[in-house]
């Protein structure tokens, strides 16, 4: 029991989300068509995800970037590359496994270059990147993929709904980045490349291969919307298994239970008369304010199961969700893991990290929240 309550400790996400499925279902009992209501495809979709990149990780399919990494010696310069590496590939990877390849690369370079001083500032700008890149693609993020599945817009359109963001967010970085090295632009960092990459085995090049091929294949099972979805999710298991069946015990279960317990919570919620017609009051024209304030209290991407159908407005809610993480640690999944990837390696200074963080992302928020709101308001 107390191996199950630190465990729970360690993740407050999972805490929140199972506590949350469990009122849940006192409030609104369940029926016999309770397990249809839960969005499998999303569920199966984020299980390729995570799997196929968990590959990438054990595989460091991500070499070639750490090797650029190490050309850059300004230490402006590099830090532009490592926020905006975290920026693009968010996109395409989540923005949370973007923070996963990035940030441990990051304490890695600013240790080995004896500048460590400039990690909290770095990493709380690569947290950012990865809310506000990842935005721009259907498959950035969590609350991206629910709600493109649900919205039945085309890809591009997508895109073009979440460029202004994207590409607001992006120069604003720039400035953020310029002004922290704003006493010493060319100031150098020093490192060798071997202190920071390890070589590929040859040995293990089908594995690489298998799961970028892998990779292709989800991303079009996301863009096309086939049907065949199911057996997408079948061929990710038996490649995998074939390529290395130990990696399924390496995948975040942790994520897909949390998921999960949200689909229920949003269901059996939403399935209440009276608070489906609280929420139906409250949430119609108020999208952007609603998701920013629920994200608050259990993460933009339950907010945004629980909020999605009560809104005929999805670019404000969409836009409220994926500023959401500017806020608060709690609002964004992402910002939760960069802080353990920064706690487990500096411990004790959590307080540390939520000042820094704090005061940066505040500082980005209060710039882009009411061009946001705005924006949500013009384009659908």
């Amino acid at each position: 029991m107390k191996k199950v309550f630190e465990f729970l400790k360690k993740e407050p996400m999972l805490t929140v989300s199972v506590l949350a499925a469990l009122i849940s279902l006192f409030i609104t009992p369940p029926k016999a068509d309770f397990l249809t209501k839960i969005d499998w495809h999303t569920l199966g979709t984020l299980f390729m995800m995570l799997t196929v990149l968990e590959g990438f990780k054990q595989e460091n399919i991500f070499r070639p970037v750490i090797r650029f990494a190490t050309k850059f010696k300004a230490l402006p310069v590099l830090s532009l590359f490592l926020v905006f590496g975290v920026f693009f590939s968010s996109m395409f990877v989540t923005n949370d496994v973007s923070l996963i390849i990035f940030v441990p690369l990051t304490i890695l370079l600013f240790r080995a270059g004896k500048k460590e001083h400039y990690i909290l500032p770095v990493i709380t700008f690569e947290n950012i990147a990865a809310i506000r890149g990842s935005l721009l693609m259907p498959f950035g993020s969590p609350q991206n993929l629910f709600l493109y599945e649900q919205s039945q817009k085309s890809a591009g359109h997508f895109i073009m709904i979440m460029s202004p963001l994207c590409v607001g967010s992006g120069i604003l970085l720039i400035l953020f980045i310029l002004f922290l090295y704003r006493k010493n632009l060319k100031e150098e960092i020093l490192y060798t490349e071997k202190e920071v990459t390890k070589d590929w085995d040859p040995k293990l090049r089908p594995r690489r291969i298998g799961y970028l091929i892998l990779f292709a294949l989800i991303i079009w099972t996301i863009v096309s919307r086939t049907r065949l979805w199911p057996f997408a999710i079948l061929v990710v298991i038996i490649t995998v298994a074939i390529l290395n069946i130990k990696l399924f015990i390496k995948v975040d279960y942790v994520l897909l239970v949390t998921f999960l317990c949200f689909f229920i919570f949003s269901s059996a919620i939403t399935g209440h008369p009276k608070i489906y017609d609280f929420l139906e009051k409250i949430v119609e024209g108020r999208e952007y304010i609603s998701v920013l304030v629920l994200s608050q209290v259990i993460s933009n991407v339950p907010a945004t199961i629980v909020l999605y159908p009560f809104t005929d407005n999805f670019t404000a809610l969409i836009y409220g969700a994926d500023t959401a993480g500017l806020v608060s640690l709690i609002g964004s999944l992402a910002s939760v893991i960069n802080y353990r990837i920064y706690v487990r390696e500096y411990p004790g200074n959590g307080k540390k990290f939520i000042k820094v963080f704090t005061l940066i992302s505040w500082a980005f928020f209060i710039i882009v929240v009411i061009p946001g709101y705005i924006l949500s308001n013009i384009i659908q």
